[in-house]
């Protein structure tokens, strides 16, 4: 049995083939390397098969799923700061990459697809914790934003209609704000974590002075790599037929006290400022994760034992920022 992973050398995917290959599974990954990079793969890469292709390249995935037995796509553009800047760019991956994945399936007689959906799906949710009954909404299809949320949206529903027929089971799980070394430095925990430590040198006694967007109000739930990964592989290998599920650990944390927790990494207490927040931002967001629960998983690293080892690396690995942005 082969496991074609797509987006296999972002941030999520290549966790997931460090942990598929650690179990003794066989693996092929599917990237482009634009924000992927293969050096995520560490010291597995020399066990996997290496596709280097556009997830929008209909042949091209075709051909890379060929002799696999099961399909876990996870290639997209992710990051705030390409929602948007490139929204454009975000949604033709999202929805051309979602219908080559499932042609491919489709032409190589292909029964299992496991597809990454997101919280962005749903957005502001009508409760929280928010299970996976939630309905998905774009707020205002003119913020472009929504181009992230949009395409995962449209992601779900190819998968799981286009699957009631050729498929055995597709399964679609929804990550909730997972968090750890090299995921990208244009998401909140990276971004705050180099803002910590600039400020911590510019201000060398005293409360660090701490600007956030906001009122430091909102809320998130933040899930260590680590514990995603298990959440994941438990869904490729329990999740049942048509099922939605979401990976994440419901310990809600106000993004003040999320950085209050980075800037006491480097042994300060933070002085927050609070600014404006961006149009279209969700003020609460936090994860029901009684079906992945039902399925054996349960999360074992709290934010604050996770989050100093992340802010680490990123503060020894700052350079690498410059490396992606060119």
């Amino acid at each position: 049995m082969t496991t074609l992973v797509t987006g296999g050398t972002g941030f999520l995917g290549a966790a997931l083939v460090d942990r598929l290959v650690g179990l003794g599974r066989k693996v092929r990954v599917l990237d482009n390397n634009w924000r992927g990079n293969p050096r995520r793969l560490g010291g597995v890469l020399d066990r996997v098969e290496m596709v280097e292709a556009d997830i929008r390249d209909a042949a091209a995935v075709a051909r890379a799923a060929k002799g696999c037995t099961q399909v876990v796509h996870m290639a997209s553009v992710n990051g705030t700061a390409y929602f948007y800047s490139q929204p454009e760019l975000v949604l033709d991956v999202g929805i051309r990459g979602i219908l080559a994945v499932v042609d491919a399936c489709r032409a190589n007689g292909i029964g299992d697809l496991v597809v990454a959906s997101s919280s962005e799906a749903y957005q502001t949710p009508p409760k929280v914790p928010t299970d996976e009954t939630a309905p998905l909404v774009i707020p205002d299809p003119l913020n472009p934003r929504y181009s992230y949320g949009g395409q995962k949206l449209a992601s779900e529903l190819i998968a799981l209609n286009y699957g009631r027929t050729g498929f055995s089971r597709v399964a679609v799980f929804r990550p909730h704000n997972v968090y750890g070394a090299d995921m990208g430095f244009e998401h909140v925990v990276p971004e705050l974590a180099l803002r910590a430590d600039d400020a911590v040198k510019a201000q060398p006694s005293g409360k660090v002075r701490f600007p956030i967007q906001g009122d430091g109000r909102q809320t998130r739930a933040f899930v260590h790599v680590d514990d995603f990964t298990t959440g994941l592989v438990t869904v490729i290998d329990k999740a049942p037929h048509l099922s939605i599920t979401h990976i994440g650990n419901p310990e809600e944390l106000t993004i003040a006290d999320v950085a209050r927790r980075i800037v006491g990494c480097f042994g300060r207490e933070a002085d927050l400022a609070f600014g404006a927040s961006p149009a279209g931002q969700t003020q609460r967001r936090c994860p029901d994760i009684g079906k992945l629960r039902a399925m054996g998983f349960e999360p074992k690293i709290p934010f604050a034992e996770g989050i100093a080892p992340v802010v680490d690396w990123y503060v020894k690995n700052r350079h690498l920022k410059s490396q992606e942005a060119s």
